[in-house]
């Protein structure tokens, strides 16, 4: 089957499963909105596709960090909209999809983030299960569309995950970590050649976190750090940890330069301002 045929009927299913749930979720399949998974178990699971995954060049993956749930997939932690996954996730496509209509971007909650600031917050044993399925997720898109090129955006805890999955997918050009605590590694190198960015603002309170990681405990390096070997990104406009993908940032559009320069394996538009 063509990769429309597969992402097509992946859409019909998840819709199906979406209209039983009722509100909001049926209101979102019948705007016509697109998931590729959907799961109101537990905390929830959603994974929506802005743009046409079936034809995209460059695939941008957006994995949302610590309390986000399927309820706040779209209201925000706290009825604070640029909190949500799915409104970080249009605000990157407007954004992508003005200089270049072969993209498409995912927003990713296909894990249980840790809840608060307790222990799973401070150890990575949720981002090793959020990063086996975020490898698999993405091995079935690049198995789709062999030729994408995919970079992996984490916000806050999320970036260990998008680190994490990176080690085990070559496919991944760029890792973009936004307030990132960490990232799984000590040294980009350990990501498998792909290109690490960090944005971290001045006014950030991850930055408060220790850089330790004792016996299980800690969330070791930011990417942010002197000798990580990343690359940092402007942060003019970030008013604080929630506020990279808001509209006019200046990391907004830098990863915007990122995703459309389609990473180490390719040459194309876009440079990292």
């Amino acid at each position: 089957m063509s990769p429309s045929t597969v992402f097509a009927a992946a859409y019909r299913e998840t819709a199906v499963r979406m209209l039983a749930a009722g509100c909001p979720y049926a209101d979102w399949a019948a705007q016509g909105r697109h998931f590729l998974q959907f799961d109101p178990a537990g905390d929830g699971r959603a994974v929506e596709v802005l743009g046409d995954l079936a034809t995209a060049e460059r695939v941008a993956i957006l994995v949302p960090g610590v309390d986000t749930t399927l309820a706040d997939f779209d209201r925000g932690l706290g009825g604070v909209p640029r909190r949500a996954p799915g409104v970080q996730a249009r605000n990157l496509y407007a954004a992508l999809s003005k200089r270049d209509p072969r993209t498409a971007v995912v927003a990713w909650l296909g894990y249980d983030p840790p809840e608060g600031v307790g222990v799973a917050a401070a150890t990575e044993g949720r981002a090793r299960d959020g990063a086996a399925a975020l490898t698999a997720f993405v091995r079935d898109v690049v198995r789709q569309r062999p030729g994408a090129a995919v970079t992996l955006i984490g916000h806050s805890y999320g970036s260990i995950v998008a680190g994490l999955a990176a080690q085990r997918l070559p496919e991944v050009g760029d890792v973009v970590t936004l307030g990132a605590p960490g990232i799984g590694v000590d040294h980009a190198d350990a990501l498998g050649g792909a290109r690490v960015w960090s944005a971290l603002a001045p006014t950030d309170w991850i930055r408060r976190i220790p850089q330790v990681r004792v016996l299980g405990l800690g969330l070791g390096r930011r990417p942010s750090s002197a000798g990580f070997g990343g690359r940092n990104l402007p942060t003019d406009g970030v008013a604080g940890h929630d506020f990279y993908l808001v509209p006019g940032s200046s990391t907004l559009r830098a990863v915007g330069d990122i995703v459309l320069s389609g990473g180490p394996r390719h040459e194309g538009p876009g440079h990292v301002s």
